[in-house]
């Protein structure tokens, strides 16, 4: 589990990156929802946390890939493969992240721990 900031720390539609490998963004939604995925664009090496949310999508700052929040799936290429999902919950006031367990989805040249 990843602590990411304390809930009153991140207002409705900011975004959190997390300095895990790779790294994690956490969303905040206008609606008030909590989500968390790999901050990494799959089609080039941009922050995701830099991006736009609307609704239940985050649009990266490079391109304009958009990614559903729910599902991590690619909603507008260029992006072509999704983006992990973490779950996220609220304990004691503390917004926590459990990573997953899948191999993250990178984009071409990158390599974290390992993985391509």
């Amino acid at each position: 589990m990843h602590i990411a900031c304390p809930l009153t720390a991140l207002a409705p539609g900011d975004a959190v990156r997390l300095d895990t490998s790779p790294p994690i963004a956490v969303f905040h939604t206008e609606d008030g929802e909590l989500f968390a995925l790999d901050d990494t664009c799959t089609h080039q090496d941009a922050s995701l946390a830099d991006g736009w949310v609307e609704g239940c999508e985050v649009e990266c700052p490079l391109h304009a890939s958009k990614f559903n929040l729910r599902t991590g799936e690619v909603d507008a290429p260029p992006a072509k493969l999704p983006v992990r999902v973490h779950k996220v919950s609220v304990v004691d006031g503390q917004i926590m992240v459990e990573e997953s367990s899948e191999a993250p989805n990178l984009p071409p040249g990158l390599t974290v721990n390992g993985h391509v």
